[in-house]
């Protein structure tokens, strides 16, 4: 019974072993898809208190983005991934200008357009909450890539105080900054 242990010991070290060496965890299977990548960004209002969450998932080449945040102004808004990894209130212009890698103008319906960074607008409820997913395939969280948001020095998720109009370069007419998250 001691030696078919020792065997068994040794055969499954050598599978944990092998499994090491070929890049995959222990047991798993090629066919099987890795774990997405998934980053957490904290939301912040223009009074440097944290009124959401953001997180974005890459799934295969697309990346969804689930927002949850309250307390802000109900309506219609511009939401946007802008270029640079830094929120500082209350204006949020230390995140840029519009994530721009291929340097298009601004706007789903501009002809020139669009910026690797527009988005749909999202509607925030009469309580002023907003609940909403947003798939992307022009941006990546995968490192090393031109679109990527994990770029060196970050990027931001900027809400805006107005609609987006998806034509006016360079914001679509969408007004103020009213909430910034990092995105690293």
């Amino acid at each position: 019974m001691k030696r078919i242990l020792q065997h068994t010991t040794r055969t499954a070290v050598c599978f944990v072993l092998l499994a090491a060496s070929i890049g995959g965890p222990a047991g798993a299977h090629p066919d099987q898809e890795t774990a997405p990548t998934v980053v957490q960004v904290k939301l912040v209002g223009a009074a440097g208190t944290e009124v959401g969450m953001a997180s974005l998932t890459q799934k295969n080449d697309a990346v969804v983005l689930h927002v949850e945040a309250k307390n802000l102004p109900p309506g219609v808004h511009g939401i946007h991934f802008h270029e640079t990894g830094k929120c500082e209130a209350p204006d949020f212009k230390t995140a840029g200008a519009h994530f721009n890698p291929q340097t298009k103008q601004h706007g789903f319906n501009n002809p020139k357009g669009f910026h690797v960074g527009d988005l749909p607008n999202i509607s925030v409820a009469a309580d002023g909450s907003v609940k909403v997913d947003i798939e992307t395939r022009i941006v990546t969280l995968a490192p090393n890539q031109p679109n990527s948001l994990r770029k060196t020095g970050g990027t931001a998720l900027v809400i805006h105080e107005k609609a987006d109009d998806y034509a006016t370069d360079p914001s679509g007419n969408s007004g103020n900054r009213i909430v910034c998250g990092v995105i690293q």
